[in-house]
This record gives structure tokens, C-alpha cells and sequence, in this order.
């Protein structure tokens, strides 16, 4: 565990231990804050079915806010997360961003409403409004996958992606070295992990996946294997 998301555990640790309630905690983090609750007793809240992000709480369900953001131009989920983080705002503050029926939506802690109010009105070129909407706009909301299959030979990440996008193992291993790997909501740089079913991971500027396991090994044991690959509704 890196020393950020060691402070980042423990600091929500705290949060639970003293009643109160923590930040958006994504996948991996809320695995280890959980780890360190054993014994202690708490919810969960999740802000619509599918949420990534979520928020450990002991009475009260936390506060939050959802904002549809208005624009002329077409943006995408990348573009949107970038400008947030642009704003300097601790990004534990801010849950999951929502392409939804050609709208988009990002869910926030209600502390920071008047800060991303005032200071979030660019979206790269394009000037943005924000607008308060219901949290139940999002009762309906299911992800949209292209599902594909393809043979590999083995089920090292770094053979799965190559044989998926088409590069080649140089430029693979540069992306690995970089941090252009994601596996699991954590920077990947081990090219032989074997995934497991379920595992998700991004690949920089190609998008997120979601591995979900064997379909049957072929006669030469390579395997079949599925793959989920998320896309803005």
C-alpha cells in the first residue's frame, strides 16, 4: 500500500470509529477501511445501484448532492474527471461521474456544493452550467457494456491487453511503466498478474474493462475468454 493511500485509509478508519462518516471510497480503498473496522459496527451507502464510489456511515446517511452538468458540446467521462481534478478539490469529495441518456451528472459530497458551484465552469473549451437535480433521476440507471470475446493463450494481463488493442509488448510495457495500467481502482505494474473473474481495469486512452472469466479452453489450450468494455451511454 502506497503511504497516499495508507493516510487515506486510516483517515477514514478514524472517521468510522469516532461516528461519523467518510469520503467516496472506491473499490480498493473501501476494501482496506473495512479491513481495519472488524468489529466495529456501520453501513454502507450507496448512491445508486451500481455506484463505484461509495460511503461507509454509523447514523445518518451522509449528505450528498447530485449536479447534471448542461453543455452544447459532447463531452466524455475522461474530460469531465480531468477538469474536476483541475480544481484542486480533494477528489474523496466527488463520487461517480454519469453519462446518462446523452445527459451528465456527477455526484458530489454536499460540503463542496458551493465551491464546484463557483469554480467548476470549463470543461477543457467548453463553458458548462451546473444544475441541482433529484438523486432518484438515477433509480433507472444501468451500465452499458460491449461485450466481446477473444482467444488468448494465457490470462496475464499484459497478454489479454495486447491481444485486445492490438499493440505491441514494447509499447505495452512502456504503458505499465508509466501507470497507464489500472487494475482494480491501483496503478498496475506487474505485466505477468493473472486476472480473476470480475477484475476491472483501464487501459490510458483505450478505456475500462471488466474481465468476466472462461468461456471453454480451445483444442490447442488457448482459452475464450469475455470481456465487458464500459461505454458512455
Amino acid at each position: 500500500m502506497s503511504k497516499k493511500d495508507y493516510y487515506i485509509v486510516e483517515k477514514n478508519a478514524d472517521k468510522i470509529i469516532n461516528l461519523k462518516h467518510t469520503n467516496f471510497l472506491d473499490p480498493s480503498i473501501l476494501k482496506k477501511v473495512k479491513s481495519k473496522l472488524k468489529g466495529y459496527n456501520y453501513k454502507i451507502y450507496y448512491p445508486y445501484k451500481e455506484s463505484d464510489k461509495v460511503i461507509i456511515y454509523t447514523k445518518e446517511i451522509p449528505r450528498i448532492k447530485l449536479l447534471e452538468i448542461i453543455s452544447y458540446d459532447k463531452l466524455t467521462h475522461r474530460k469531465i474527471m480531468g477538469s474536476l481534478f483541475n480544481l484542486h478539490i480533494n477528489t474523496e469529495m466527488i463520487g461517480d461521474i454519469i453519462i446518462y441518456n446523452d445527459h451528465y451528472y456527477v455526484i458530489i459530497l454536499e460540503n463542496i456544493y458551493d465551491l464546484i458551484i463557483k469554480e467548476f465552469n470549463m470543461i477543457g473549451r467548453s463553458t458548462i452550467k451546473l444544475k441541482e437535480v433529484p438523486l432518484n433521476i438515477l433509480d433507472n440507471y444501468q451500465r452499458k457494456y460491449e461485450i466481446t470475446e477473444i482467444i488468448v493463450s494465457s490470462l496475464r494481463i499484459d497478454t489479454i491487453i495486447s491481444r485486445f488493442i492490438g499493440i505491441n509488448r514494447e509499447t505495452l510495457k512502456k504503458k505499465f511503466m508509466d501507470g497507464g495500467v489500472i487494475l482494480n481502482y491501483e496503478v498496475c505494474n506487474k505485466t505477468n498478474y493473472n486476472v480473476k473473474e470480475n477484475d476491472a481495469f483501464s487501459i490510458k486512452k483505450y478505456g475500462k474493462y471488466k474481465f468476466m472469466g472462461i468461456i471453454k479452453n480451445t483444442k490447442k489450450d488457448n482459452y475464450i475468454i469475455k470481456l465487458y468494455k464500459f461505454i458512455d451511454n
